[in-house]
């Protein structure tokens, strides 16, 4: 089997001239579905209890009466995930993917899954908010100090230079200028981008599960709308 990369990017990629302005992140589009809380004593997004695996996915909503569900990838190629047999879910489960497709709306990253062995709608609902992972040792490593997998990111804590704990990353996405990590704040509030390079993200440190960043001061400000023109007298 073919072993897929994950979405990776290096800290230079991103052009620092796009996204400047009123407050980097904090005007940037939020496309991007983020996965919802989990509830207390919901156990289905809870990680397994193992050091070598990897987040590659999570289930979203039923689609359709006959089975199929909704899937977030976080696989470079994103129905690549399909490759993988079997996942792991976050219940404990073996996993396999019969069929991935997009979903409609245009977001890579979203497909409709055809499960193995689930052929109903209640079944499909059971999967809702259940987490995906493979074996590390199935992956390929990044090829440079500053290339990461997106799956390592995701959850880790984001403090400032002073060690103050500002939030966590929720998801890496890419609009095309460059990878950005969306920071859930550690107040409650909606989430805020911030472009992933050394001059915003000087410090990534995986086996501490944290990020230091220099963030804008207006990071998790709402963005501000234009102002309307004035009518001519």
């Amino acid at each position: 089997m073919k072993k897929e990369r994950f979405n990776q990017r290096s800290t230079s990629s991103f052009s620092l001239e796009k996204g400047r302005g009123g407050g980097v992140g904090a005007n940037l589009p939020k496309g991007t579905p983020t996965p919802p809380p989990p509830h207390k004593g919901d156990e289905r997004r809870s990680a397994p209890v193992r050091d070598d695996l990897v987040l590659v996915g999570e289930f979203g909503r039923a689609h359709g009466l006959k089975g199929e569900v909704r899937l977030k990838s976080h696989t470079g190629d994103p129905q690549a995930i399909a490759d993988y047999r079997p996942l792991i879910a976050s219940d404990g489960r073996s996993i396999s993917l019969k069929n991935v497709r997009p979903a409609p709306g245009g977001a890579p990253d979203l497909l409709i899954a055809i499960v193995d062995g689930v052929t109903t709608r209640e079944a499909s609902e059971a999967l809702n908010r259940v987490q995906l992972y493979v074996e590390r040792d199935k992956l390929s490593p990044p090829d440079e100090d500053d290339e990461f997998l997106l799956a390592d990111l995701i959850g880790l804590s984001v403090q400032n230079e002073a060690g103050e704990i500002i939030g966590t990353v929720v998801d890496v996405p890419n609009y095309g200028g460059g990878d950005l990590l969306e920071i859930a704040p550690a107040q409650k509030g909606p989430t805020a981008f911030l472009p992933f390079t050394k001059a915003f993200v000087p410090t990534v440190d995986i086996a501490d599960k944290r990020i230091v960043a220099v963030p804008p001061d207006d990071l998790f400000e709402p963005a501000k709308s234009a102002p309307e023109p004035e009518d001519e007298a």
